[in-house]
């Protein structure tokens, strides 16, 4: 699936019309979110322009005032739609996806650019996300920056930043990288302002679905802001073998440096002591690699086991006095239980990389994402030379 995303300042001449049209076909995009048309309404003849032989569906969010206004569109052929909801700031769709039957929601967000206007904006974000019910994917121009470095320039205001992270982290949102530019909007005066303010955000039920998702920056050619082109990528692809990485959550076990011991004292062949030390890493890779895959599948079903002991026993709970047996039963799963959680939180928070996270909070999802992210989304778009 391809989406598009645009702050197109304003759609009065036809080689914005053009330009969308020309994405639609070379990308085949499957939805397009366009902000700050300026329209208070959009002609059939001129929908029908922008989506040339494509089959699209299309709703329009006049502007408030002499800015703003809001184009969402869907390739019909690929998605369904059911539910059109409509803000001061957004469009929502509830989407159906034809080939599998996925159901999820696509917002289109054009935040004010004024400041007396951002708190209501937020607001109505945080309003709006505690109303969807299914996975989502938010996107658009939001007009507010989330860090000091997505601005070029020292003038940087933390506060409208402070609360657009608060409303990311309480919706468990994750934005999804940008590749090809780091900014994402340009004045045009002679001393160049550059800041990020596009950008596209998920909930975590939306990435599950879709892990290789990328953002790629088009050229910004007519427009001071960036198009952003979404992709949810192809997953045939595994890449090539693993190299051996050595698994934190592997100290953890009682027997592993015992084991690495024996592995290691074994005799083996060699003409000098750099090859009697490579042939040792082999035989050591070689081991605890099989070790590790029988102690993942070992690990599957103890952890399905233990989780299948204490819902049963939660249930028998609420019904009746557990026995002093069924109470130590109840209590020596959970205390397993959550050594083996802890075990998968140390695998996923190697893996993501993460420091501003405490481990031992709790955040093995969030690892999880974070994880699957950086190793799904490996991926080259361009070269060019210096």
């Amino acid at each position: 699936m391809k989406g598009f995303y645009w702050n197109s300042r304003g759609l009065s001449d036809l080689a914005k019309y053009r330009y969308i049209s020309d994405a639609i076909r070379d990308h085949k995009l499957d939805f397009v979110a366009v902000m700050e048309t300026g329209k208070q309404d959009m002609s059939r003849s001129n929908l029908n322009r922008l989506s040339g032989d494509a089959d699209f569906i299309w709703h329009c969010l006049p502007p408030r005032g002499r800015s703003g206004g809001i184009l969402l569109g869907i390739n019909s052929t690929v998605l369904d739609l059911s539910i059109i909801v409509e803000g001061e700031f957004f469009i929502k769709f509830h989407l159906r996806n034809r080939n599998d039957d996925f159901k999820w929601i696509l917002m289109a967000v054009y935040g004010p650019a004024q400041d007396e206007f951002k708190s209501a904006f937020l607001s109505e974000l945080v309003r709006t996300c505690q109303q969807n019910p299914l996975p989502t994917l938010i996107g658009g121009d939001f007009n507010i920056m989330r860090h000091s470095k997505e601005k070029n320039k020292n003038n940087f205001n933390p506060r409208w930043p402070f609360l657009f992270n608060a409303v990311i982290d309480s919706f468990d949102l994750r934005e999804i990288d940008l590749t090809g530019r780091q900014y994402t909007f340009a004045n045009s005066l002679p001393d160049l302002t550059y800041e990020k303010l596009d950008r596209a955000l998920m909930t975590t039920e939306w990435e599950f679905k879709y892990p290789m998702v990328t953002v790629r920056a088009l050229d910004r050619g007519i427009s001071d802001h960036t198009p952003l082109l979404l992709e949810t990528g192809d997953p045939s692809f595994t890449g090539h073998a693993k190299q051996f990485k050595m698994k934190l959550s592997w100290l953890s076990h009682e027997d592993f440096k015992e084991r690495v011991t024996k592995i290691w004292n074994k005799p083996v062949g060699g003409q000098n002591s750099v090859q009697r030390w490579n042939r040792k890493l082999g035989a050591l890779r070689k081991h605890l690699r099989g070790w590790a895959r029988h102690h993942h599948g070992v690990y599957k079903a103890q952890k399905e086991n233990l989780q299948s002991i204490v819902t049963d026993l939660d249930t028998q709970a609420e019904f009746r006095t557990l026995t002093n047996d069924e109470r130590n039963q109840l209590e020596s799963a959970r205390d397993d239980l959550i050594k083996l959680l802890h075990e998968e939180e140390l695998k996923y928070y190697q893996r993501a990389k993460v420091t501003d996270v405490l481990l031992g909070d709790n955040n093995t999802r969030y690892f999880q994402m974070v994880a699957n992210g950086k190793y799904c989304k490996k991926r080259i778009f361009s070269v060019s030379s210096p």
